[in-house]
């Protein structure tokens, strides 16, 4: 570490001994410009409708609205959103070299009950200065959602911590279906899994209704909550989405069968 008023060795020398370049020294990170902001929330916005577009139709749908982004900046900003195409790719069974890839557990079950199969995934929440990024526990069969938690990083830990939510308050599902990404392949999440000794599910790459139920869920929150909001900080955008599920979760979560609506403690009583 350099320090600037040192009695006896200067700025240039210590950098020197250290191996650094002095404007290291003086460099200050900056947040994200305003208009990176706006770029990143278009681009959100933009895959809800057309989860197919790729970095090219979406640098054409950016520029249409007045933004000279090149196609780079925008697969640069998809890959900080975490989004893809959806489509068949090549080499789809190609797994990351130190995560182990689970198959997809659910073509063909019938999920007749609350507990039995939860989903689980990973979404971008935008802030007037930054964003930040929510994992929601959803139960397949009700579709409550069970768990949640908020990062400013990719982390695993806070999807670890929602999961662990779930598991204290609902006991363990049969099956929890998730993505492939590092997230849930990594060996801290699914260690938690096969310790309640529960089945990992995972989607296909690019299979988007692998998961539909959440995928519906993040679209439901942006377009009735997120998209509406100016939200100052995390804790702002933290108490509203927690007010938003607990409004969801009491009044939009129960499910149509054939003799009416059932809702979790109904689905409960059933098993």
């Amino acid at each position: 570490m350099v320090v600037r008023d040192h009695e006896q060795l200067s700025v240039v020398r210590q950098c020197a001994l250290l191996g650094l370049a002095r404007s290291s020294v003086y460099y200050h990170p900056q947040g994200p410009s305003a208009e990176e902001l706006s770029l990143l929330r278009l681009l959100d916005e933009q895959y809800l409708e057309t989860p197919f577009y790729g970095s090219r139709r979406m640098t054409v749908v950016l520029r249409q609205q007045g933004y000279p982004v090149n196609r780079k900046r925008v697969q640069r900003l998809m890959r900080q959103l975490g989004i893809e195409a959806i489509y068949p790719k090549p080499r789809l069974s190609q797994r990351h070299p130190d995560h182990q890839v689970f198959p997809y557990l659910l073509r063909g079950v019938s999920i007749k009950q609350a507990n039995q199969v939860w989903c689980t995934d990973i979404t971008y929440l935008p802030v007037l200065k930054g964003h930040f990024y929510w994992v929601a526990v959803m139960d397949w069969y009700s579709r409550k959602v069970l768990a949640w938690a908020i990062s400013n990083t990719m982390e695993v830990t806070f999807c670890i911590e929602a999961l662990q939510r779930a598991l204290a308050r609902y006991g363990s599902p049969q099956i929890v279906n998730s993505d492939q990404g590092a997230q849930f392949t990594a060996t801290a999440f699914t260690d938690c899994l096969k310790a309640a000794d529960i089945a990992i599910s995972m989607d296909g790459r690019g299979r988007y209704l692998d998961n539909i139920f959440i995928e519906r869920l993040w679209r439901s929150i942006k377009y009735e909550l997120i998209y509406l909001t100016a939200f100052d900080n995390g804790l702002h955008l933290s108490r509203e989405v927690n007010r938003w599920f607990d409004w969801y979760n009491r009044v939009c979560q129960p499910v149509c069968v054939k003799r009416g609506i059932v809702t979790w403690g109904t689905c409960l009583q059933t098993q």
